[in-house]
């Protein structure tokens, strides 16, 4: 007999398919919403203004499907991604103010040079510069105006020294001449380059928008100056020499290093404990070349002095001697002088000739002392 524990168990477990020919039984449904009821509009109050009528079909006819094609393409697109991506440096960059102009570029007005500003240059090799304006002309006191020829891209401090200089050191020498100064002769002034122009070497500073070439300066009389032409006065030319090299650090002429012959490099470059370099030699004016042909004898002029010609036909017919003006006494060129040396073979006579008429010498006589 089984345990009444087990009896229970088996009892408890249900048989597969007593189900299978049961009625089917009921399920709950689920709870049935209300409708909710949508209140309708309140009636238009009657002193609502009246209402604008419709179009009619005509001018909706007019409108065609390509025109709003068009519209929208036309329209422009939205910044909603851009302003997406954005980071918070760009923005602040966006709402920051435009930066301000230098002291420098405050005080380089209309009055002193016509030097617009132009945009920051950053090029290979460290070549450009910031505070860059283009130098067109420098306004003299008087208010006319110096051309620089071609216009010269330079930083707003060289281009302020260029000015100053202009108007207060080469405008009086210019006036000093009789006339005034109108252009400004610019040889070179920014170029991203080696100095000399030389492959591999350090950058120049024209790369760097701080120097300048001066080759002349022309005057409203049509003159022009050329700063390396040994016709132009020597005191002029030290004059400039002398000016340049008090406002500008560096000074590159003639004599310098071969490069400079036929300009004036000028720069504002800063060196250790502000040192300068003033290379340039003042040649003296070429000296004036002498004719070819001598100068023609004037008339008034003595008659030169002609020798005789000496003829050894006539002197051998008369056997005179072709220079008359000598006398009798004197000797022939062939005749021998009695102090000329005798022959060898007479060697021997004229040895005991000389010491027969040498005197003999006198002997010294010894005096005895007596005690």
């Amino acid at each position: 007999m089984l345990a009444e524990p087990a009896v229970a168990a088996r009892r408890s477990v249900p048989f597969p398919f007593a189900d299978l020919f049961a009625p089917p039984r009921s399920r709950p449904h689920r709870a049935v919403h209300r409708a909710v009821v949508v209140p309708l509009p309140k009636p238009r109050p009657a002193e609502a203004p009246a209402a604008k009528p419709p179009e009619p079909p005509a001018a909706a006819e007019k409108a065609r499907p390509a025109d709003h094609g068009k519209a929208a393409e036309k329209a422009p697109p939205t910044d909603h991604g851009k302003a997406a991506d954005k980071t918070p440096d760009d923005k602040a960059a966006e709402t920051a103010p435009p930066p301000q102009p230098s002291a420098c570029r405050q005080a380089l007005t209309e009055e002193i040079a016509i030097a617009p500003s132009v945009p920051d240059i950053h090029g290979p090799g460290a070549c450009g510069g910031d505070d860059l304006v283009r130098l067109e002309a420098i306004v003299l006191p008087d208010k006319r105006k110096v051309a620089v020829k071609p216009a010269a891209i330079l930083r707003c401090i060289m281009a302020t020294a260029i000015a100053d200089w202009v108007r207060s050191d080469i405008a009086p020498l210019a006036t000093g001449l009789g006339s005034s100064i109108s252009e400004l002769d610019n040889f070179d002034s920014f170029e991203c380059r080696g100095r000399n122009r030389v492959n591999g070497a350090q950058l120049s500073e024209h790369g760097r928008a701080n120097a300048i070439d001066v080759r002349a300066f022309k005057l409203t009389n049509g003159r022009s100056i050329s700063l390396t032409d040994r016709i132009v006065p020597r005191d002029l030319r030290e004059s400039v020499l002398h000016s340049a090299c008090t406002r500008f650090t560096t000074v590159l002429g003639p004599g310098s290093d071969g490069y400079h012959e036929d300009h004036i490099h000028l720069d504002r470059m800063e060196r250790r404990n502000n040192y300068r370099i003033c290379q340039w030699d003042v040649w003296d004016p070429m000296p004036a070349i002498a004719p070819l042909l001598p100068a023609e004898r004037p008339e008034q002029a003595p008659p030169r002095e002609v020798a005789a010609k000496h003829d050894p036909e006539s002197d051998a017919k008369t056997g005179s001697k072709s220079d008359g003006s000598k006398s009798e006494n004197t000797k022939p060129e062939n005749a021998k002088s009695e102090n000329t040396k005798p022959d060898a073979g007479n060697s021997d006579a004229a040895q005991s000739k000389r010491a027969a008429t040498k005197p003999e010498p006198t002997k010294k006589r010894r005096h005895s002392r007596r005690p």
